[in-house]
């Protein structure tokens, strides 16, 4: 199978994976409540940095490099944890309905809290990741920004199956990191194929979704321009994190030779027959 190809199946799957969240529009309350809880984490980091500071936004600047720190590290802990907790509870969601069965959100939330520990363990890692990337480019200038996001780069590229992987199988963090790089290795075409997909998707529907209800509220009020774009912009961010979820999940599901007859006929029986 060529580049094209995979290029090729890369959008057919995302295509796939909005018909899926189509069908089961219910499982669109994950990415909410995920987008919701950070939005939550982020005011009240703000809160607590503004009043530990006794609301003065010069004695902000003037706390210490390690006080900084730790907060940044409990930040990406708490984001990678939620966001992490959320995707599991998607992953499982789709499973069921891949398998043929009605999916239960109450049953995708009662899996993500039964690998809590695992999904912790994960979130460590990535915390310890984001805080060292974080720290290089605070100490190296514009060199470290070039590194971090070279090192950021490889580090998405790797851990882009890892959700389905810390979820299914009984490895360690450091273990699902190579697990999930390995299988990235197979199947970089149609993974790249559905990043571009789905970066497509994103930008028409911000041109056609956001972009109108901007202007749209602007001519009443700029508030609720303002209002009404971000609204806009957090329904496509979350229906695309959705889809995206689901092809990861439908790809994994399919490499193990799980069920997905849901998903697509041509999915089992033509993208991933190799060549």
């Amino acid at each position: 199978m060529n580049v094209f190809e995979k290029l090729s199946n890369g959008w057919t799957l995302s295509m796939n994976s909005l018909g899926v969240l189509k069908a089961n529009k219910q499982l669109i309350i994950f990415p909410i409540l995920s987008g919701v809880s950070m939005i939550l984490i982020i005011g009240s980091f703000i809160v607590a940095m503004f009043a530990s500071a006794g609301w003065d936004m010069d004695v902000i600047h003037e706390q210490g490099t390690v006080v900084h720190y730790v907060l940044a590290f409990l930040f990406y802990l708490i984001n990678y944890f939620v966001v992490v907790f959320f995707n599991t509870a998607l992953i499982e969601c789709t499973r069921e309905y891949f398998n043929g069965e009605v999916p239960s959100v109450k049953k995708g939330l009662q899996f993500s809290m039964s690998r809590l520990g695992t999904i912790f363990s994960w979130s460590l890692l990535a915390a310890s990741v984001g805080l060292a990337l974080r720290m290089l480019q605070d100490n190296l200038g514009s060199l470290g920004k070039i590194i971090t996001g070279l090192i950021g780069i490889v580090w998405s590229i790797a851990t882009f199956f890892v959700v389905p992987v810390i979820a299914y199988e009984k490895l360690n963090p450091f273990q699902a990191v190579k697990r999930s790089a390995a299988l990235m290795k197979e199947k970089w075409g149609e993974s790249l194929g559905s990043t571009f997909s789905f970066g497509l998707l994103r930008l028409i529907a911000f041109l056609v979704i956001c972009v109108p209800l901007f202007f749209v509220g602007m001519m009443i009020n700029p508030m609720l321009g303002i209002i009404l774009g971000a609204l806009g912009l957090f329904f496509v961010m979350a229906v695309s994190s959705a889809a995206q979820i689901i092809f990861i999940s439908a790809v994994y599901h399919n490499m193990n030779g799980d069920p997905v007859k849901n998903f697509n006929e041509q999915f089992a029986e033509n993208l991933f027959r190799t060549k």
